[in-house]
């Protein structure tokens, strides 16, 4: 079966076929315990008074096929804006037809109009085929970095010990 694909940015109207999207992508990563956002909230932060998200978006006909969803990042080194990708998926059935190199050649094509300094991800250390891929764009995986998060009743915490 042959798709015709869109790569477009998301629009209002979008955020529950998204939100459909990152609930199969955190099954996929067997984290579906961790979602307990909404399409409301998302819809909020990509099109509300104050977005602090973007979010490209695969589409067929009606139908959403994968996502990436991004933001500004800064690099102080660089003296420059950059684009963090938070999350890139492609429903299972659509893999391995081009679609998530053409989400990311559209953010990296935004962050060329954008003067970005440069494009950033992570990838779960398992996820052998995705790092593949990544690698096989162009992408450098860093093994010397490691993500820090400070969530929930932590935050709190932290914002005392000052």
């Amino acid at each position: 079966m042959n798709l015709s694909v869109t790569i477009r940015g998301a629009r209002r109207g979008d955020e529950a076929g998204i939100f459909a999207l990152i609930a199969a992508l955190a099954e996929y990563e067997q984290l579906t315990h961790a979602v307990t956002g909404n399409a409301e909230s998302l819809a909020e932060h990509l099109f509300g008074a104050r977005p602090c998200i973007e979010a490209l978006v695969a589409e067929s006909g009606a139908d959403l096929l994968g996502f990436a969803l991004f933001f500004t990042s800064y690099s102080t080194f660089l003296t420059r804006p950059g684009l963090y990708l938070e999350d890139l998926f492609v429903l299972e059935p659509h893999r391995r037809r081009g679609i998530g190199r053409a989400l990311l050649s559209r953010l990296a094509a935004l962050a060329l109009e954008r003067g970005s300094g440069r494009v950033e991800w992570s990838v779960l250390d398992w996820n052998a085929s995705a790092i593949a891929f990544y690698q096989s764009l162009g992408a450098s995986v860093l093994p010397d970095w490691r993500i820090c998060r400070v969530t929930g009743d932590a935050i709190a915490t932290l914002a005392r010990a000052g």
